[in-house]
This record gives structure tokens, sequence and C-alpha cells, in this order.
């Protein structure tokens, strides 16, 4: 009979938890020449979630890569929740992913089973969006890591960005907050098995449905909220725009497991990365800090948040209200008049 394997107690770092923070990574990229072609329609000077590059005037096709070492102990469930991360990054620039290639580290003593779970995790979640896996690349390290690169297809006049919102949109977002907070409190075995077949379960969804729902009315911007936290990925959103993004924290759906761990200081270290990263734009009025703690947490695999026009904003929010995990009318978009680019109530 082949071992249990505890994947999340062979890493350091949780799913997007082990991302370089925002403010290294901006550091890291400063004075890259960037060689212009008119075609790059979204190029990595963008801080955007993918690539697009325009094929012709009908076609555009959007490209990403995403990894990262195990967010949960189940290796299938690890793939699943992988996969739908990378996807992700596909709908939250409006496309439509094709095909996708595996990227797979692992230990030369992992049980093969093991691999094959992940492995088999990712193609039940590319086959449910439609597309297909058609080959990948695979190394030995010393740390398991699992994740794909997508392609998926555009209409260059159809893409969205992180960079567009306009004083006025209403902002929606589609997935609760605080699974790096849970995951964090799940390695050291504080975490209640229900709240985490939960929070699995959440970042094992798709986000097609908000996509598919988005896309009949006027978006403006969209970005996926994964390891920069909530307000790191509003930072971008707010920065792309010149705009003042306003937040109402009472309508974020913010598990009470999460914020209770929050007071008890059980936080990612990526949630510290975060808020060195934003907290300088970050008006906190007086929201309590396991809101704020909460509010930075870096997710894997969260939900879209959306930047609509406030003429759509009802229609779009009744759409996502019947096929999303949690709805949730968080805030507008106000012109901005200097100071924080953000700020919370």
């Amino acid at each position: 009979m082949e071992q249990q394997i505890q994947l999340t107690k062979l890493a350091n770092c949780a799913g997007c938890g082990a991302k370089v923070g925002a403010g290294v990574l901006a550091q890291l990229l400063d004075g890259l020449s960037v060689h212009q072609d008119p075609n790059l329609l979204v190029g990595f000077d963008k801080s955007d979630d993918a690539a697009v590059y325009r094929v012709s005037d009908e076609l555009a096709i959007v490209q990403t890569v995403d990894f990262f070492p195990p967010i949960a102990d189940d290796p299938y469930q690890f793939g699943q929740i992988a996969a739908a991360n990378a996807l992700s990054d596909i709908y939250a620039m409006g496309g439509e992913p094709k095909i996708a290639l595996n990227l797979l580290c692992v230990p030369k003593n992992m049980p093969d089973g093991a691999v094959q779970d992940i492995l088999r995790g990712g193609y039940d979640k590319v086959y449910e969006a439609g597309a297909v896996i058609a080959g990948g690349h695979s190394i030995l390290d010393d740390e398991p890591k699992y994740g794909l690169c997508v392609t998926g297809f555009v209409h260059p006049e159809r893409v969205l960005t992180n960079a567009g919102a306009q004083p006025g949109d209403v902002l929606l977002l589609t997935k609760p907050l605080g699974a790096g907070i849970l995951t964090t409190a799940a390695k050291a075995d504080l975490c209640p098995a229900d709240v985490l077949i939960d929070v699995y379960a959440r970042m094992a969804a798709l986000n097609k449905a908000a996509r598919d729902a988005a896309m009949p009315y006027r978006v403006h911007a969209c970005t996926d909220v994964t390891g920069f936290g909530l307000l790191g990925h509003m930072l971008e959103m707010a920065q792309g725009g010149d705009v003042h993004l306003a937040i109402d924290t009472g309508a974020v759906d913010i598990p009470a497991a999460a914020l209770a761990f929050a007071r008890m200081g059980v936080l990612p270290e990526g949630m510290y990365r975060n808020r060195r990263y934003a907290e300088a734009h970050v008006d906190p009025g007086s929201v309590p800090l396991d809101v704020q703690d909460a509010l930075y947490d870096p997710q894997t695999s969260g939900g879209l948040l959306f930047a609509v026009h406030p003429d759509d904003a009802d229609a779009l929010f009744g759409a996502l209200q019947k096929t999303v995990p949690s709805a949730q009318r968080v805030g507008t978009v106000k012109a901005y008049e200097g100071g924080a680019r953000i700020s919370l109530r």
C-alpha cells in the first residue's frame, strides 16, 4: 500500500503566498528594456494578469504562466487548485482558455501515485474549463510545485485589463477572502476540517462563471485576487486607472474563522509583504486590524474583481449572485484627488 503524503509539510510557503512580493518584483523589473510591438496589447510592463498579443483584427491570444508549492495536503486537490489558479489569469483578461502545458517540480522520493494525482487534478480542471493539456515540463526539486502555462483566445476589442477603471464604477468581487490565513492555520493543525473543506472547494472553483456573466456588461477593468491580496491588487487597479477606490469593508466576505485566526496572530508571511507594499497608499480609517489583515491576506485562486459601469452594476451583481461562490458589492471608483489611492470604511 502506497504511503500517505502530506504535501504542505514538504513546502516552506503555500500556494500564492510563495510569490515574490509586489514591491520586490517591481524593483527586479525596473530598468529592463521593453521592445515595442504594436500587436503586443498587454505586456509585462503593465502589471496585469496575462500577456495579450493581437493575431488579427478578430483574434488575440492571451498567455500566462503560474505555479506554486502545495496549498493542500491531498495531491489531487492541490492539482485542481493550482490549475484553477493558472486558468484564472485568462478569465481575468476576458479570455477563454484553449491549451495548457504542465509545469511540475517533484522530489525524487515522492510516490508515483501522488505525482499522478497532482497531474490528474490539473487535467480534470483544465477539461472542465473546456481546454486541453498538450504536454509540459518536469524537473526534480526538493519541494513539490505544480502549475500551468495557459494560452487562451479573446477578441482584441474585448480585452479586460486592470487599468481601465473609471470614476463612478462599482466594484464587484466573486469569492471570499481569508484563504491564506486559513491555510496557514491548517499547516499548524489549527483549522477545523469543515472550514478547510469549504476553502479548498472555493479555491478549486473556476472563475469561468464569473467571466461569462460579466461579458455582456460594460466592465471597464478586471483582475483576479491572488498573491498580492485584495488591497495589493486594488492598488494596481487604482494606479493603472489613475483613480481612487472607496471600499466598504463590511460588504467584503471574510469568514469568521479567518478573522479569529487573524486576531490570534496566525497570519501568512505574505500578508506582511503585501502590507509593506500597499499600506502607504491606503487610508485604513477606523477599520479593525483583523479586517485589515484579511484585506492584505494573499489569496490562492481568488475571485475576480470587476470595475463595472454604474448603470450595469445591478444587473451584473444579480447575474453573479446566481453563479459564483460569493458575489459582493465592495465599493466604488472615484476621481483621484491626491493622497491615498484606497480608502477603507
